[in-house]
């Protein structure tokens, strides 16, 4: 799919289950470490991951630690995390510096709770694959048909706004369909087992169900959706991008240049991705098919962040999240 043009928040309970190189910063006080002068107050980052996307093939490929070693920076990773949501609850409760380049619908959620978390830049693959899967055998052949039926989606999450905006698009009331609010490690079995009729899924999860289960695409994000509505994301606090704006720099340029690689090797970086998510040749052929792309824009971007807050007032309007939010609130100053 190609892009468009380019009050705090009440406490409440957190949603879900779960340049390049670093120069001295002027003006530093020097009662800080020394190398609070370079503009970090740590040489280790902690980032996290997950069986699939750009993280775990940074991870797996090695090229992105070196990188950043080159300024003296440790990369330590945690994971995996079956999705977004439970990392940024590890960066919230300081067991993580980032989360893993996730769903902006999550991130928008988790700091309407109260987190206190800032984008630190922003992702846009091509194409998009994410998708409401049915069972072959289930008689769900189009999105009015899920009348009736249960659908598996992530809470406030890339699942539930992509089933709300195909029941708005096919003007099916919401009262009308059972959203069962379940993460992915949960949501396969129950697809599988017929305790779900239907799934709101993204890559690869989507991708191997579909030919596990024997199921068909009833409504895809990058085929059926008008515009854009989540994007992926990297969060940290605002006081880790307070005190390491030239690290959080760093990272950012070594994610930039994954995707660069990413991009230019898709082959190569599928086969990576499969070995780790040990899935099928078949579901791996699919992927490298598609030569995904990634294009990255900063936290500055004016002309992005626009259609980002067009995202976030859409998701609020149908109640994804529960109260306005202005993201150039949440931006790392870096």
């Amino acid at each position: 799919m190609s892009i468009p043009r380019f009050t705090n928040p009440t406490r409440r309970r957190f949603l879900g289950g779960a340049a390049f190189g670093i120069g001295a910063l002027a003006g530093f006080d020097l009662s800080e470490p020394a190398h609070a002068a370079t503009g970090r107050v740590t040489d280790t980052v902690r980032l996290t991951w997950g069986l699939s996307g750009l993280n775990l093939i940074a991870k797996e490929r090695g090229e992105f630690e070196k990188l950043l070693a080159r300024d003296g920076i440790k990369v330590e990773w945690l994971g995996p995390f079956p999705n977004h949501a439970p990392t940024l609850q590890a960066v919230t409760g300081g067991s993580a510096d980032f989360s893993f380049g996730g769903s902006t619908t999550p991130a928008l959620a988790a700091i309407i709770a109260g987190s206190p978390l800032v984008f630190t830049q922003f992702v846009v693959y091509e194409p998009r694959t994410t998708a409401i899967i049915a069972r072959d055998d289930s008689g769900i052949n189009k999105v009015e048909d899920l009348v009736g039926k249960s659908v598996a989606v992530n809470r406030s999450g890339l699942g539930e706004f992509l089933l709300v905006a195909a029941l708005e698009k096919h003007k099916v009331d919401r009262s009308r369909v059972t959203f069962v609010y379940l993460n992915p490690p949960d949501a396969a079995p129950a697809l599988a087992s017929g305790k779900v009729d239907a799934w709101s899924m993204w890559s690869p999860g989507v991708d191997i169900a579909r030919l596990e289960y024997k199921a068909h695409d009833i409504f895809l994000e990058g085929r059926d959706l008008e515009f854009q509505i989540d994007y992926t994301s990297y969060l940290t606090t605002r006081k880790f991008a307070t005190d390491n704006p030239a690290l959080v720099r760093a990272v950012n340029d070594a994610f930039r240049a994954e995707g660069k690689w990413i991009s230019a090797n898709s082959k190569d970086a599928e086969y990576i991705a499969q070995k780790a998510g040990k899935y099928s040749n078949q579901v791996r052929d699919q992927f490298i098919a598609l030569n995904r792309q990634y294009r990255y824009f900063a936290a500055n971007d004016e002309n992005f962040l626009a259609e980002l807050q067009r995202a976030a007032d859409w998701l609020v309007a149908r109640k994804v999240l529960p109260e306005p939010i202005k993201v150039t609130d949440y931006l790392a100053q870096v």
